[in-house]
């Protein structure tokens, strides 16, 4: 008899650990980290994490929290260059940074109606999203973030929903290297690849594309 309660009592404890984990990361996210130089992350992502777009911040809420947490580490490293973000990753412990990255991704996030391939791509931003440029070896950003870019697991962010400022300005980061921090270089050769015009363009397809109203 006993027996059969050890799984019940160590489900109970994960669930504890869980949403004890998941109290820390708010914390985290609302006040800072232990260490003072680990500011708010609210301060510039906004209380609710969807970012705020006029200054160039991302919306941080739903994304996966192993690239949340990899691109802290990034931050840390100095694999990803950002004067505001590397001081603050410096100062963030381990746990904290898996703490708030979980945290993150349990936030609600925004529903995309679905586009893929097989949609009508007319102008330079929908085309290069929808089909790509491949004479000059750019794929189209749906193959690999998903359709209307809404995110695939830990190595490919949503591109749906954050700013055109924000878009455009990490495909500069690539192109002038000041970003580098995925395998092979991949985004940095397709960056490298795009004109001023397109950059632009291309971030504000994703970025106007229109939320999907989600039944209560």
């Amino acid at each position: 008899m006993k027996l059969t309660h050890w799984p019940l009592a160590g489900v109970a404890a994960l669930l504890l650990t869980m949403q004890a984990q998941a109290a820390d990361g708010q914390k985290i996210y609302a006040q800072g980290g232990a260490n003072p130089a680990a500011m708010a992350c609210g301060t510039c992502h906004g209380a609710d994490a969807m970012g705020m777009a006029a200054a160039g911040f991302p919306r941080l809420a739903g994304i996966s929290a192993g690239y949340t947490r990899k691109q802290l580490e990034d931050f840390r490293s100095g694999a990803r260059s950002n004067p505001v973000m590397q001081p603050i990753a410096a100062a963030l412990s381990d746990e904290e940074m898996d703490a708030v990255a979980a945290m993150l991704e349990a936030r609600p996030t925004p529903v995309f109606a679905s586009i893929g391939r097989a949609e009508k791509a007319e102008g330079v931003g929908p085309r290069l999203a929808l089909r790509g440029a491949w004479e000059r070896n750019i794929p189209e950003c749906v193959a690999c973030h998903g359709p209307a870019g809404i995110g695939v697991g830990e190595s490919f962010p949503p591109l749906a929903g954050q700013s055109t400022q924000y878009l455009s300005a990490q495909l500069n980061a690539w192109r002038q290297g000041t970003r580098r921090n995925d395998p092979n270089d991949l985004m940095g050769h397709i960056a490298r690849a795009m004109t001023d015009d397109e950059v632009q363009a291309v971030a504000e397809y994703f970025a106007g594309l229109e939320q999907k109203e989600v039944s209560q």
